[in-house]
């Protein structure tokens, strides 16, 4: 049977079965174009080492491709499909742990001044949506997979409140905005309805052509506004800065507003958790990188608490 097929019947099974599976599809589609043509029986050792091993050094993204080819062959070899697994034993542990990064805010002005070149009729993406793109997606901190699935009904202006539907963990929030974030949307939504007319459902951010924006559209103009910005790693990492650390950078930069207002950090954690969308506070946790900013806020912090413990 060929290697497609039983991708496409593995992906219906789960899929049928309630989960999304969007993100495992993504990763069994690469695996059929990295493999070819192929029945499963053709499939050898070697191939999916390398399909596995990638370019560069061994990270996470490692794992999670193992861990998907693993539930795969599982799938297969029960149903008689494959006779074999031609997958590694070991699972090599990653180089180092990725770190995201963590915008300064001088950055993301550099950023914002950058999305002008996005005025040439050469780029398929208007300056004003990738400006408010960037705003959106730091000044909410969402997914930039929840930013793109906003439609028109979704955002509503006049209280200031988006609606997030069946976001990465199976549930719908409601997300406030500030009123610098909601006067930004709404000059957006302005001038979109002059230029692309659509109903309620329509996808709130559009390419230059009034067709949805798409995550690789996305992503690939971000790339080029990093570079006229200026806005690059130079820590050795493997990936540069992403939009997805806009929503890092979102969460940190909270952090650090916190404890500058001497407020209790400990007792809001769990409602930046909510308001992220996170399931549990650990992964929120993970998301707050300790940058110098960060640390020294962290320090005066406990200096005045061990000075106040002293004087007890």
């Amino acid at each position: 049977m060929k290697l497609a097929e039983v991708v496409r019947e593995y992906v219906t099974h789960k899929q049928s079965m309630g989960m999304r599976f969007c993100t495992e599809a993504r990763t069994l589609k690469a695996f059929c174009r990295t493999m070819g043509d192929i029945t499963m029986t053709e499939i050898r050792r070697d191939q999916v080492d390398g399909y596995l091993a990638g370019k560069g050094p061994v990270t996470r993204f490692w794992q999670r491709k193992h861990e998907v080819l693993v539930g795969f062959y599982r799938f297969a070899i029960a149903r008689g499909y494959a006779l074999h697994v031609p997958l590694p034993h070991r699972v090599p542990k990653p180089a180092q742990a990725f770190v995201p990064y963590i915008y300064s805010h001088d950055e993301l002005r550099r950023l914002l001044k950058a999305t002008a070149a996005c005025d040439s009729p050469h780029s398929n993406i208007e300056s004003d949506t990738c400006r408010t793109l960037i705003l959106l997606l730091y000044g909410a901190g969402l997914r930039i997979s929840e930013a793109l699935a906003l439609t028109l009904a979704d955002v509503d202006l006049s209280t200031g409140m988006l609606i997030i539907h069946t976001s990465k963990f199976y549930k719908t929030r409601l997300v406030p905005l500030g009123p610098d974030l909601t006067r930004a949307l709404t000059a957006y939504a302005t001038k979109r309805a002059m230029q692309h007319s659509s109903g309620p459902e329509g996808p709130f951010f559009v390419s230059r052509t009034g067709s949805p924006l798409t995550r690789g559209a996305a992503e690939g103009i971000f790339s080029r506004l990093r570079l006229r910005a200026g806005v690059l790693r130079h820590d050795g990492a493997r990936y540069q800065p992403r939009l997805h650390d806009l929503r890092h950078a979102f969460a940190v930069h909270r952090l650090v507003t916190w404890y500058r207002q001497g407020a209790d950090v400990q007792l809001l954690l769990p409602q930046l958790a909510t308001y992220l969308g996170h399931v549990h506070l650990a992964a929120t946790q993970r998301y707050l990188t300790m940058t110098p900013e960060l640390l020294q806020e962290a320090s005066q912090r406990f200096e005045r608490y061990a000075g106040e413990v002293a004087r007890e």
